[in-house]
């Protein structure tokens, strides 16, 4: 079966090493053909024509604070049959296209997403989601990894993550692609919506996965903590008043206030903000609600086909993935061994046990992956706190959780 071409959209705004990290992990991608095109401001240019893939690469060069323009920028430059988003703060594990990109072999599949691990490696940040017309969303209880194709309904829509999903170019082209109103938040539901109106289906897809970091921002620092909230509270004022029954919108509004004020309050308790932030925060959300209303829509044109050649990006070797497995104090012959590997083209993941029940996690280390943590520890976090286990059983195990976004099975 001949696979589709992907071309690859990253944009970055202000975080050129976020981005460097980003593409040593797209380098491994064992699909192909895929291409891959950077939108990003000055620090992110200067910083990958420095890198020796740059050549390899499309750049376009996009300096505003808008996330859904430069997304279409991204999908105008787009010479691939499918495009697919991954942020600049996340990493793709090395099967991610291959699986994100499987379900477009269904000619009426509209768009893919897949799953997002968090900051610890191991947890996941989302899933399979509804959202309805009000913002809301739910989970979708899925029996078993494989692909499941969604058919939205009136009221509901497949929810896509921006740092995860596909969409069949030609469809997110005729629909004008992200509607730029949206300048930081809501961008991929908005669109989730418009594809619902389409009647267009989605694909949930389990193993196409990638990492994401939340590295800080101009809107938010390294810890989550919220920069300034008044984008967020533009794009509800967008979404709600165009997607939002109008009977609705009054009740939305008032429960995302009580979210936000929510999710300041928790970082009030840890000591992430003071007071005084917190109401300087809730007063900028309501501004920025304010402006949003004054954001009136209108039709968004279609966007032209590109004009350039598909730039083939050379998919990593089809070797057999490598599992260095040792105890905490092996660390530094460990990584020496997977730093060769990995520059010799493999795909490398370390497992370092000590003989401790700490936690695991799960990191990139700029070629290959290293999970950590106690012999007798949690991994998967539903797991008990302590487990009698044997190293290599534990090894065992642990390839069985991981190996099928890891490609070992």
């Amino acid at each position: 079966m001949t696979r589709p071409p992907v071309s690859v959209v990253v944009v970055s705004r202000g975080r050129p090493d976020a981005l460097r990290r980003c593409l040593t992990g797209l380098a491994r991608q064992i699909y192909d053909p895929f291409e891959i095109v950077v939108v990003a401001d000055a620090p992110g240019r200067a910083m990958l024509r420095r890198l020796p893939l740059a050549a390899q690469v499309h750049l376009v060069a996009f300096d505003a604070a808008n996330i859904s323009q430069a997304r279409n920028r991204g999908i105008a430059a787009a010479a691939g049959e499918i495009v697919a988003f991954i942020d600049d703060d996340a990493v793709p594990e090395p099967t991610w296209l291959h699986h994100l990109a499987a379900p477009f072999a269904e000619s009426d599949v509209a768009a893919a997403g897949g799953f997002v691990r968090g900051r610890n490696g191991i947890s996941f940040q989302s899933r399979a989601r509804w959202v309805d017309r009000t913002g809301q969303t739910a989970p979708i209880r899925l029996s078993d990894p494989h692909p499941v194709v969604l058919t939205p309904t009136h009221d509901k829509a497949i929810k896509t993550e921006g740092t995860n999903m596909a969409l069949r170019r030609p469809v997110i082209a005729a629909m004008g692609g992200f509607d730029p109103r949206y300048r930081f938040f809501l961008d991929e539901t908005e669109v989730n919506m418009r594809l619902a109106d389409r009647g267009a289906r989605t694909a949930i897809v389990p193993l196409a996965q990638v990492h994401h970091g939340f590295a800080p921002s101009p809107l938010r620092r390294a810890d989550r903590v919220p920069r300034d909230l008044f984008e967020i509270g533009a794009s509800w004022a967008v979404f709600l008043s165009t997607h939002c029954p109008t009977g609705n919108r009054d009740a939305a509004w008032q429960r995302v206030r009580r979210e936000q004020r929510n999710r300041l309050v928790a970082h009030l308790i840890r000591g992430g903000v003071e007071p005084a932030d917190m109401r300087r925060l809730l007063t900028g959300l309501e501004a920025g609600f304010a402006a949003g209303l004054q954001r009136h829509g209108a039709a968004l044109p279609a966007l032209l086909d590109a004009t350039r050649r598909f730039r083939h990006f050379p998919p990593a070797p089809a070797n057999p993935p490598v599992l260095l497995a040792g105890r905490s104090w092996q660390a530094r012959a460990l990584r020496r061994r997977a730093r060769a590997m990995a520059d010799g083209g493999a795909n490398v993941t370390v497992l370092r046990l000590s003989p401790t029940a700490l936690y695991h996690r799960v990191a990139w280390r700029d070629g290959y992956w290293e999970q950590r943590g106690g012999l007798f520890g949690k991994s998967d976090r539903s797991q008990k706190l302590f487990s009698a286990w044997r190293f290599r059983r534990r090894v065992a195990a642990e390839i069985e959780r991981f190996g099928p976004e890891r490609g070992f099975r």
